[in-house]
């Protein structure tokens, strides 16, 4: 049997708790993937935060051909794979899909970096690699820092060209806005280490999309990955690009940890 002191503490309480608001729901997380506009020009932004998602490269199933198209990806994901938060075409190749330069697919080299000279995008000196450390920590570095300063081996990596900011200054010999304007497609780093990446919706020059990285969204190094062909998947607003047959590819997945 309670004491009127119980009894009166009991009241005090229940009027304090009524008193209190209710623990509002944390909001979800923004879609990964939201258009944007930089300079007149149309874009996709995607955004991969590290906690929340992993990045894996794809050449195609194990011990099989190259996919080559982002559809042909997400029909033939593995059973009981992590739910794909976008993916995205990511690295120079050949006729057959195949990288030409540095590509590391968990944690298993099948390219070497590639220093040759030559004509094109990719040559355009410096280009560079996207990459993912063991610790889970994601970068771009030029190739020749890449080569210097990597000694463990990423447990992914895609080499691709040109540089679009080094150090935060944009590559030396892209003009301001020249007269190529084409679909393009790259991926940066900002100082919270989330991988940016980004996809124009209609033609732009290497400059413009280089600023972009530099100036809205803060990238002090960033790669293009590719042009013209350039492919976008975003599951949560049902967009798979088509158009010619591509090579490597890079997916972000959400990850099997994070809380939302």
């Amino acid at each position: 049997m309670r004491t009127p002191l119980a009894l009166a503490a009991c009241a005090i309480l229940a009027a304090c708790s009524a008193d209190e608001p209710a623990a509002k729901p944390s909001a979800p997380p923004p879609p990964p993937c939201q258009g944007a506009s930089f300079e007149g020009a149309s874009f996709t932004h995607c955004t991969a935060v590290p906690g929340r998602h992993t990045i894996h490269t794809v050449l195609g199933p194990k011990g099989g051909a190259p996919y080559r198209s982002l559809s042909q990806l997400a029909v033939d994901r593995p059973a009981r794979s992590h739910e794909v938060a976008f993916a995205m075409n990511g690295g120079m190749f050949d006729a057959d899909g195949k990288p030409i330069g540095y590509y590391v697919e968990n944690g298993e080299k099948q390219h070497a970096l590639n220093t040759n000279e030559g004509w094109g995008n990719f040559h355009l000196s410096p280009n560079g690699v996207f990459y993912g450390d063991a610790a889970g920590n994601w970068h771009v570095r030029a190739s020749d820092d890449f080569a210097k300063s990597v000694t463990d081996r990423p447990d992914f990596g895609t080499q691709s060209g040109p540089m679009l900011v080094i150090s935060g200054k944009l590559h030396p010999k892209i003009d301001d806005d020249g007269t190529s304007l084409k679909l393009r497609n790259g991926v940066g780093i900002d100082d919270k280490g989330r991988a940016h990446f980004v996809i124009s919706d209609e033609p732009v020059s290497f400059g413009k999309l280089a600023r972009y990285f530099r100036d809205a969204l803060k990238c002090d190094n960033a790669l293009f990955l590719d042009g013209s062909v350039s492919s976008l998947w975003d599951p949560e607003h049902g967009r798979v690009d088509g158009g010619p047959p591509l090579g490597p590819l890079i997916v972000v997945e959400k990850s099997a940890k994070a809380k939302s």
